[in-house]
């Protein structure tokens, strides 16, 4: 079961991903192209090309965990920018298929 939690950091893939790939090949990508450890239990997020494909990659202290979905219809959004880091309210947003542009949130309280 797929939990996200805000205490975990979620990295977007920017390229659009082949969704053949399997566990290692993901991995490679993180280690070689994003030069983060797989192995660190992060959330590693990977759209494909057609954008109605995403997987997600996570160490989960004793291998890999991969999340896959696939829509039957309609695509999901890449977030604007060149941002790689994005939060677990994001991810969930992308998810769900919310136009990310249109969301607007309410002020709260950061600790700096």
């Amino acid at each position: 079961m797929l939990a996200l939690s805000h205490t975990c950091r979620y990295f977007l893939y920017r390229s659009p991903t082949d969704m053949r790939y399997g566990i290692y090949s993901l991995a490679g990508l993180v280690r070689n192209e994003l030069g983060f450890d797989p192995s660190s239990g992060d959330v590693f997020v990977f759209l494909g090309k057609r954008l109605d494909q995403i997987r997600l990659l996570q160490w989960d202290r004793d291998g890999f965990a991969m999340y896959v979905k696939k829509l039957e219809v309609g695509t999901f959004e890449w977030p604007k920018g060149n941002q790689i880091l994005i939060t677990s309210h994001q991810l969930t947003l992308l998810l769900q298929g919310v136009m990310l542009d249109s969301v607007r949130l309410r002020k709260r309280y950061i600790r700096a």
